[in-house]
């Protein structure tokens, strides 16, 4: 992070919140509180003097909502806006709008509690509010609970070892993303044909979110999307997405692919992880896999991909040209698990051209 703190609007019409948030913010030495405010109205009244970095917007406010304030920013100027608030619970038109609308992160507050809720995701509050200052462009990802202890894919999973597959010509393709990963998730999806292998994806989101986000998905796209249930099978021209709050690993029963959903404890601090899914793909397919890693924050995935690569996968990495933010790709690199750094646009186009 730069030597320039990243200035934050606080907009909610809770004191309790305000306040509590503020202090979270202002304990990480790379973040200011520019300003708070209780409605959309005075919040717009600061931006005019000041131009925050980030702001966290609540949805629920007196005399203008935080969705039609959301989407005045973003056609007016569009920054990066993390919605704070209880109303984008499971599956509601609201997280589908704050999506639509260009929310950058979503965090979903509980009905009651709220301040210590807040309170306990501290860590995980200023690391989404950071992860928003470096995105480029407008997108939605979701926060994950703090851990103490950084676990490691061996907590759900132990390493692959070096053991001859069942021979089959399926193959699967497995995914993860993180912040900025909706968008690009969209925009790959969309480039593949009706008939292409089944596919596997994590993107980190909580628990509730990822079921209005794959039947986003499924609305857009010509192959089926769908969010993934214990046992689903990968099968062509489907896409399953991991459920929040889950790890999912690909398991094989002779040249049958399928997904196991765990629960267990986060790793790389996230549930669920693209290490554990990528793992599992180095275990059960092997040279049958091709890895993608995408736009996010932190290094989820990147030992995972080695391990993929190491056994034989062809593995893709978003480039840093078209990542909203760069860090999962760059990590996958540095540790010499990508064979090849692609343009967005052209991921999906790189797949058939080698006939996957």
């Amino acid at each position: 992070m730069s030597d320039k703190k990243i200035k934050v609007l606080i907009v909610d019409d809770s004191a309790v919140v305000r306040k509590t948030l503020h202090d979270i913010l202002s304990s990480d030495e790379n973040i200011e509180v520019m300003a708070v405010a209780q409605d959309p109205i005075i919040a717009a009244q600061k931006m005019s003097l000041q131009k925050p970095d980030v702001i966290t917007l609540d949805i629920e406010m007196p005399r203008m909502d935080g969705l039609t304030f959301l989407k005045k920013i973003m056609q007016q100027h569009p920054m990066p806006v993390v919605i704070c608030s209880s109303l984008v619970g499971r599956g509601t038109d609201t997280l589908a709008k704050a999506i639509e609308y260009g929310a950058t992160e979503v965090i979903a507050k509980p009905q009651s509690g709220t301040e210590e809720f807040l309170q306990e995701l501290r860590l995980t509050i200023c690391d989404v509010v950071k992860a928003a200052a470096l995105s480029k462009s407008v997108k939605l990802k979701k926060s994950k609970p703090v851990i103490s202890q950084k676990f490691t894919a061996d907590a759900i999973l132990q390493k692959p070892v070096s053991s001859a597959l069942i021979q089959t010509t399926e193959q699967i393709i497995v995914v993860g993303a993180s912040t900025g990963g909706t968008e690009a998730l969209a925009v790959f999806l969309q480039a593949l044909p009706i008939n292409s292998p089944g596919i596997v994806i994590v993107q980190h989101m909580p628990e509730g979110f990822t079921h209005t986000f794959a039947e986003r998905l499924n609305s857009l796209c010509e192959v089926t999307v769908k969010e993934a249930k214990n046992g689903d099978s990968i099968l062509s021209g489907h896409v399953l997405i991991s459920p929040g709050n889950n790890h999912m690993l690909c398991k094989r029963s002779g040249t049958r692919y399928f997904v196991e959903i765990q629960e267990g404890p986060l790793v790389s601090r996230h549930r669920p992880s693209v290490d554990v899914l990528f793992r599992s793909a180095a275990r059960y397919a092997g040279k049958n896999a091709v890895g993608i890693i995408m736009t996010g924050m932190g290094d989820d995935g990147a030992k995972g991909m080695k391990e993929m690569h190491d056994a034989g996968a062809y593995t893709i990495a978003q480039d840093e040209a078209t990542s909203v933010v760069f860090g999962m790709p760059n990590e996958a690199i540095k540790m010499g698990g990508v064979s090849k750094v692609l343009p967005l646009d052209q991921i999906a186009r790189d797949l058939f051209n080698r006939k996957i």
